[in-house]
């Protein structure tokens, strides 16, 4: 990095991640789940067969469509998921 590098921030902080892989009725998901206190108590969800990821938190699931769009799944795959993420996040 040169002198000139401007951050907007460039934090540290422990995180807690939790990986987990369970096959729904359609999809394989296998994801890395982050918590952090960076995002108002919201997890970081990554889909690591995708290469997709959202913010979450327990408003986000029950946003219509946010699943769906965040990772490209189709309404009965996100269903799954939201499930799933609805006693993790």
């Amino acid at each position: 990095m040169n002198e000139e590098t401007f951050f907007l921030y460039d934090d540290k902080e422990p995180t807690e991640t939790r990986f987990v892989s369970f096959m729904g009725r359609n999809t394989r998901f296998d994801l890395a789940i982050t918590k952090t206190t960076r995002h108002y108590g919201k997890s970081l969800v990554l889909n690591m067969l995708g290469s997709t990821y959202a913010i979450i938190g327990q408003d986000d699931l029950e946003e219509e469509g946010y699943l769906e769009h965040a990772f490209n799944l189709t309404e009965e795959d996100a269903m799954e998921l939201r499930e799933f993420l609805a006693d993790v996040v």
